[in-house]
Formats: C-alpha cells, sequence, structure tokens
C-alpha cells in the first residue's frame, strides 16, 4: 500500500465507524451521533418532529456510505494518479464543513446547545487533524516521487 492508500483507508476507517453510529445509535455523543445536540433528547417525544429528525440523520448516514464506497473503489481500483486527486478532493469536501456546519455549531456552543460545552471546539480539532493527516499523506507521496 502507498501512503495514499493508507491515508484514505484510515479515513474510510473512520467514517465507516461514524456511519455506524448513525444507523445504530443516532443520539449518542460519540462520533457522529446527535447527542450533543440538547434539544434532540426532547425531540424523542414529538411525534411530528422526530420521524423528520430520523429520515435526516439516516440521510447523512446513506450519503456517508456513498462517499466511502466510492473511497474503497478509489483504494482498491484506482492508480496513483487517481488516488493523489482523490486526496485532495477529501481535503476540499472536508473543508466545506468549516464553511457550512462550523458556524451553526459555534452559535449553538455559545447559547449552550451543545453538550459538553466547547464542544465546537473539540470537533474543531478532530477536523483540522483529518486534514492534516491528508496534507501530510499527500505531502508524503509528492515528495517521494
Amino acid at each position: 500500500m502507498n501512503v495514499l492508500q493508507i491515508t484514505i483507508t484510515l479515513f474510510l476507517v473512520l467514517e465507516s465507524l461514524n456511519i455506524l453510529v448513525l444507523y445504530t445509535n443516532p443520539s449518542t455523543k460519540k462520533g457522529n451521533g446527535v447527542g450533543i445536540f440538547k434539544v434532540i433528547h426532547d425531540l424523542d417525544h414529538e411525534e411530528r418532529v422526530y420521524p423528520l429528525v430520523k429520515y435526516l440523520i439516516t440521510w447523512v448516514a446513506n450519503a456517508k456510505l456513498i462517499f466511502v464506497a466510492l473511497g474503497i473503489v478509489v483504494v482498491v481500483f484506482g492508480d496513483e494518479t487517481i488516488q493523489l486527486y482523490a486526496s485532495i478532493a477529501f481535503v476540499f469536501s472536508i473543508l466545506i464543513f468549516y464553511v457550512t456546519l462550523y458556524p451553526i455549531l459555534v452559535q449553538l456552543d455559545k447559547k449552550g446547545e451543545l453538550t459538553p460545552k466547547g464542544y465546537s471546539k473539540t470537533l474543531a480539532i478532530m477536523i483540522l487533524v483529518f486534514v492534516l493527516i491528508f496534507v501530510v499523506g499527500i505531502a508524503i507521496y509528492l515528495l517521494t516521487k
């Protein structure tokens, strides 16, 4: 396995665990579980709203599964050029989080709607680590070519 395959595989394993959480225990505070949102625990009793929330959680898990499946194809069947461009695409797709979702989490954190308090910062660090792992993997690949 080359460094790009290792980097992508590491990411795919972590994302697969997040998918498993969303399918089996979405209200947990672990992985991508939505238990960090205080309001989610109130929605269990809302007959009109909870099915929508469950639908959206499942939709996210399904979208992540497509992402993982394509990643597996890249690792197993893609040549190094495809793996390089896929790694760059992973970086950009992860960075979209900062543009779209992170500002919302920061606002909710400031309002005390996330548990534990300060979770938005923890998540930002985790996402930054994902990006750095890809960037380092890409750099190692390019420097050893």
